[in-house]
């Protein structure tokens, strides 16, 4: 029997067409924080994972929209490191 692997922890990032760009970025808004431009991370349940990636398949066309969904166990697995941009506003800085 496999095992099957949780992950609580993703990267959303997408490249859609203008007409569903808006409902895209509500969608990944409701399970995720967003981190820049067409770009979200954040803890997320297994559930609420396949709500998003649900969600997403309703909305997106599969032969003009691109969508990468980078899934992680947790968020100390990665590094990251930003070049550039250092005091550019993101969504994790509007929030006051």
């Amino acid at each position: 029997m496999v095992k099957k692997i949780n992950y609580n922890y993703a990267f959303v990032f997408y490249d859609v067409s203008e007409k569903r760009v808006q409902k895209v970025f509500k969608i990944c808004k409701k399970y995720l924080t967003h981190f820049q431009k067409s770009v979200f991370r954040g803890e997320i349940s297994p559930s609420k994972m396949m709500h998003l990636k649900k969600e997403l398949k309703q909305v997106i066309n599969k032969q003009e929209d691109f969508v990468c969904i980078i899934k992680l166990m947790n968020d100390n697995v990665f590094g990251e490191e930003i070049l550039g941009c250092g005091d550019m506003v993101n969504g994790e800085s509007l929030i006051i």
